[in-house]
């Protein structure tokens, strides 16, 4: 990808700025194993590759080098006290006379080791600045508003929420000619690959919904970070994947997180010469065909994937060919095209897993150096250290209950938009943390009561907000000022209605910032018949704040939940990632 530059907050929070600990590329590294995602994978090699060369060091934990040849000295050149059996440089026996000379030749080993420790620990440092400066960073969300964060389980564990961004940029000779359409050369790059990843708070499952390309729906306002330009809110008939050109990924991030009111904590984005040299230095990724397929219409469309029928290994061009192509597959939509994309990342994630062909150190640091220039991420995961963490979180999900899912959709026109009722199913299953391979049970939340007394109703400080608004309905007008109004003849003078925030919630759920308001935030709830798990700690409100949720859009109270349905829609077309039978349908027509 070039020369890159670090936008935003920098990899270590600081702005534009890295700064990593000389120590920080050790052990943590050398033990992480093979990563389930290329990012991971790709950083993995630091440990192995960057690192390895100290191994003999004993390159394991902050500044070895240095305390390891302190050791090193200390036990190959002192000498115990006669016959107390010395540890390398001793009479080795009570009462025999000492002999300096091996003394001294033990004492010189021991300090060419140190300096061999301090050398190899110090070019491990160099390639893990190399490797950091390779990384191209950008803000996370450039909306306004940020879906409230997940609640933790009883164990303190949250969920994480990984946006996956395939780019269709044309902003090198490299990308122009494995993207073709050169009059797009330098255009605003588009979104054409879409995936939100969710690791479960526990670890024990994964989950991935694609969104088709040419989804329609509102795109939120959003502020391009270098150099301020503002995008206005679309309409509601946007295809998703013009969220890129409008300020970075952190916009494409803000679109979901608007649609969905999932909180999504990071974001990787990679281009077409990415892929190919992260499919390159992976190896290869087996994929399959029912047919022999060769993507090329007679007007010259299509992708050129040309493979025989059955399984083949493909990499480089080839794979990039294989995740863009729609003629060919069968129905020709980017439905198809998401469905090829689930089972190349099923069977990355397998290969990954297995460490199949990457045992060479050189092919390590070839997936180090090529991941590292192909991805885009956030801050948050901005350097080595920080994707090598999230690949060991990664890799604690089994292939068995890894679920790829595409949204529910239903064609509107030549496009699509969400299915009602589907698509929220889909969303909220992600939301509660509920596995979408229908195994493990759902925990019911504990009915707590706080310690912290309730002030008295009228003294309760009460914001609304009104947060009715789906995936598929606009938000009920007027319904913050109603509930206020509510409220207040309920005997919570104090409730007003909070008309700056856009938020949604499908449950109305009451928010309270400290310990000292958990009480006044119970009381609201008992005093509207809600149970105690709706009211929920949360640092993006700075006072007892009520949302109104699509559940009370009208009447007096929400309504009650009635039993919910946690399965998987069937219209979210589930494939597991243990599923190595996967094989695509070709279009007849594409057949040779």
């Amino acid at each position: 990808m070039g020369q890159h530059s670090v936008r935003g907050e920098g990899a270590s929070g600081g702005a534009g700025t890295r700064r990593t600990s000389p120590d920080a590329d050790s052990g943590t590294a050398e033990e992480s194993g093979t990563s389930d995602t290329a990012a991971a994978a790709g950083s993995r090699a630091v440990g192995a590759d960057g690192v390895r060369a100290g191994r003999g060091a004993g390159a394991k934990g902050a500044g070895t080098g240095g305390s390891r040849a302190k050791n090193g000295t200390a036990k190959g050149g002192t000498s115990g006290p006669p016959g107390k059996g010395a540890r390398g440089g001793g009479d080795g026996g009570g009462g025999k006379p000492r002999r300096p000379r091996k003394r001294r030749v033990l004492r010189w080993s021991a300090i060419v080791l140190s300096v061999l420790i301090l050398g190899t620990a110090g070019a491990g440092y160099l390639y893990y600045q190399h490797l950091n400066s390779n990384l191209e960073t950008d803000d996370l969300n450039l909306g306004d508003h940020r879906a409230p964060e997940p609640t933790p389980n009883s164990a303190g564990q949250t969920p994480l929420n990984i946006l996956l961004i395939g780019s269709d940029a044309r902003d090198s000779k490299e990308n122009q000619k494995l993207g073709g359409a050169k009059e797009t050369f330098g255009g605003p790059p588009l979104a054409d690959v879409q995936m939100l990843l969710h690791l479960s708070a526990d670890r024990s499952n994964m989950s991935v919904i694609s969104m088709p390309r040419d989804t329609l729906l509102t795109i939120p306002k959003c502020t391009d970070p270098d150099d301020g330009k503002v995008y206005p809110e679309s309409g509601p008939r946007t295809m998703t994947n013009e969220s890129l050109g409008r300020g970075g990924p952190g916009c494409t991030v803000a679109t979901w997180e608007k649609l969905t009111n999932i909180h999504i904590n990071h974001f990787m984005m990679v281009d077409f010469a990415g892929v190919v040299s992260m499919a390159d230095a992976i190896g290869g990724v087996p994929v399959c065909v029912d047919k022999n397929i060769h993507s090329r219409t007679s007007e010259g469309k299509g992708s050129g994937l040309k493979l025989e029928k059955g399984t083949t290994n493909i990499k480089g061009e080839q794979a990039l060919q294989w995740l863009r192509t729609r003629y060919g597959f069968e129905g020709g939509t980017d439905i198809s095209r998401a469905k090829a994309q689930h089972m190349y990342m099923n069977s990355l994630v397998r290969t990954l897993r297995e460490n199949t062909g990457l045992t060479s150190p050189n092919r390590l640091r070839k997936l180090a150096e090529n991941a590292t220039r192909a991805l885009k991420v956030d801050p948050g995961i901005g350097s080595p250290l920080k994707l090598i963490g999230l690949g060991n979180e990664l890799k604690k999900v089994s292939p068995e209950r890894t679920t790829m899912t595409t949204m529910p959709f239903e064609y509107s026109g030549a496009r699509v938009v969400p299915k009602p009722g589907d698509a929220e199913q889909l969303f909220r299953l992600v939301r509660d943390d509920i596995a979408l391979d229908g195994k493990g049970k759902r925990k019911p939340a504990e009915e707590k009561l706080s310690d912290d007394p309730a002030a008295p109703d009228g003294e309760i400080a009460l914001q609304v907000q009104n947060g009715t608004r789906t995936a598929t309905e606009p938000a009920a007008g007027g319904r913050a000022s109603a509930v206020a109004q509510e409220l207040a003849g309920l005997g919570f003078v104090k409730a007003a209605p909070d008309t700056s925030a856009s938020v949604t919630e499908d449950r109305t759920v009451i928010r309270y910032p400290s310990v000292d308001l958990e009480g006044d935030a119970q009381r609201v709830a008992k005093s509207l018949g809600m149970p105690l798990s709706s009211v929920k700690k949360s640092t993006d409100v700075s006072g007892v704040t009520l949302v109104v949720g699509a559940d009370w859009r009208e009447g007096d109270k929400p309504k009650k939940a009635a039993k919910q349905d946690d399965s998987t829609p069937d219209s979210a077309d589930a494939l597991s990632g243990s599923d190595k039978k996967a094989c695509m349908k070709v279009d007849p027509n594409f057949t040779w």
